[in-house]
Parts: structure tokens; sequence; C-alpha cells
């Protein structure tokens, strides 16, 4: 069984799509939630309890986005995303990022530059900053970052086990120069990488440098493995490579086979309801989710497959440089199953 969460803002338009393409490929049993700004207005949460227990009975999860100014004051939609990834012990955050050539022309980055690119980011989801002590006067505000041992080696060990069946570089990204924290990330690093996979070679970087080389040289990174806020940062910038942050997908896992699975984008309310939202993004994370929890890795090669060639037919929507509706691309991608 598979829990739909459409969310906010074009989260429910580009859901519907996916969903579509799920049906095409014989997949049922799908089960909605209201999640986020919906569920606040609903429940008065952003993740009522139904919710969080539909959510933790199902195989995998599918999640539009979540978010708006509507809900800038009171409880707030990214609050229950942090919870639900937090109550699914979903700790490892996979983001692939991948240059198709149809698409160079949406790229900010020369074609010669993004040619060949094919990486991982690999970003902790549960730790760091973003769920660290807080506390906040009217003119003074504390986030506190913490890593313990055990959450940096559980994720450097799905960074080198991706490596191993890639092209064997794993780069680490910290802030070691100056963070405790990143010290701590960069010596479990080594240890992992040499006690465990000594077949991967293992770089360090600083987040700056790697976000510079991620516009210089992209092609040079096979898998890259950093912690929550860098992991986040970096793969909104990486989104440029493949001409929109509407292509990209994301899966993320825990110990088990459930994941929770979205597209790296935020709500966009601004586009919301217009019929223009790009909805490959979502359509490539369930893909993910067949391959990777339910275990239908040729359903999944075959959406990855109609995807591709309704992108090199031009079915591209306006944040690709074309004109398609949401509906017309999910239609593309049916079509060519």
């Amino acid at each position: 069984m598979i829990a739909i969460l459409p969310g906010d803002g074009i989260g429910p338009e580009v859901i519907a799509e996916a969903v579509r393409v799920l049906a095409a490929v014989g997949v049922q049993d799908l089960r909605e939630a209201k999640f986020g700004g919906a569920a606040i207005d609903a429940t008065g949460v952003p993740l009522p309890d139904e919710t969080l227990a539909l959510c933790k009975a199902a195989d995998a999860v599918l999640l539009g986005a979540v978010g708006g100014p509507k809900w800038e004051s009171g409880p707030r939609p990214e609050a229950g995303l942090l919870e639900l990834r937090k109550e699914l012990g979903v700790y490892a955050n996979l983001r692939p990022v991948a240059a198709h050539k149809r698409l160079a022309h949406a790229s900010t980055l020369r074609p010669e530059v993004i040619d060949g690119v094919d990486l991982i980011i690999v970003r902790e989801l549960t730790g760091g900053i973003y769920f660290g002590k807080k506390a906040s006067t009217a003119d003074y505000a504390v986030d506190t970052c913490t890593y313990s041992v055990h959450e940096v080696e559980r994720l450097v060990r799905i960074g080198a086990a991706l490596a191993r069946k890639r092209r064997k570089r794993l780069c680490s990204v910290d802030k070691a120069n100056v963070l405790e924290t990143s010290r701590l990330w960069r010596r479990v690093a080594e240890k992992v990488v040499r006690e465990e996979f000594p077949d991967v070679q293992l770089t360090h970087q600083l987040v700056d440098s790697c976000a510079m080389q991620l516009v210089r040289d992209p092609a040079r990174f096979d898998v890259i493995v950093t912690e929550n806020m860098f992991g986040d940062i970096l793969s909104d910038e990486a989104a440029m490579i493949a001409g929109s942050i509407g292509m990209l997908p994301s899966a993320s896992l825990g110990d088990g086979a459930r994941g929770l699975y979205e597209p790296i984008h935020g709500s966009a309310p601004d586009i919301a309801g217009k019929g223009i939202a790009n909805p490959l993004g979502t359509i490539l994370s369930a893909a993910m989710m067949l391959r990777l929890s339910l275990g239908l890795p040729e359903e999944a090669d075959a959406i990855e497959g109609a995807v591709s060639a309704a992108v090199e037919r031009g079915v591209l929507t306006r944040d690709l440089g074309g004109t398609a509706s949401c509906r017309e691309t999910g239609e593309a991608v049916v079509g060519g199953l």
C-alpha cells in the first residue's frame, strides 16, 4: 500500500499526474491523506494522527509539497514534514542529478560544463541544525547543530555503498575548518570508508568549495555525502544542472525498505492552480519508489524511459522553456509507457 500526500500549492497537481502514471504501470492500492497546510486547515495540525498512522502502515509514501504564505503564522506545514521524517526513521535523502542533452538550453550552465553529469547527493535528514535545540527572544536567536558518531556512520555507509555500485568515488562535504560537527563528520567518514569500503575513493571538500565546483565542474562528482543543511542547499543548486528544480526527484530512506518520496521543489504557491507546474520530478520520485521500496525495477525503468522520451520529443513545461501544461506532460509520459 502506498500513502499519497498531495500537500499544498502545486502538490496536488503534480501528485495527480504521478498517480496516473502509477496506474498506467498497474500499481494499485493508493490511499490519500491530508498533510501540511491542507491538514492544518482541516484539523489544526500539519501531521494528523490518522495521516501518520497511514504512513507507518504503508510500504512507501509519495508526497507533493507543503507550505505557503497562508501558514506563516501559527503551526507551520514544514513542521509536519520534519516530524514525518523523524517518525518514519528516514535519515538518508538521495537526490540524483543527471543532465539530459535535450534540456541543455534550460540550464544556466554551458552545455560543455554539464555534459555527462550523473551524480547523487546523499543528504542526512533527521539531525543537524534543523533538529537541534532552538531558542529566541526579540533580539537574539540560537539554533544548535549536533551530530553523533552513529548518525554520521549510517549515512556514510549508504553513500559509500552507492559509490561502490557506480564509479567508486565518494566526496564527503563538510566545514571542518570551522565547525566541530564537521570535524567529527570527517573523522567518522574516514574510518567507515577505510574499514568497510577500501575499494571506494574518499575525498573531502569544504561546502563552499563544493558549491563552487558544482557550477564549475559538476562532472567531477559521483556520490556526495553531507549533513542536513549543506545537502539541502547543494541539491537545490545542483538542480540547475538538470535545467529546473522541477526535474529532480528524491528518496528518503531508513534501515528498512519503506521510504518517503518527493520532488525536491517546494509548493510554488505563485503558480498553484494554473496548470503549468512541472510534474516530472514527482513522476521520477514515483519511479524511485517502485525500485527502492516496492521491488518493481521494470516498472521503474519503464517510467524513467517514458519521461526521457517525453523530454526528447520536446514536451516541456514553462520552467524548461516549453508550453506544455502539467496535465499534457503527464499524458505524454503515460503515452510512452
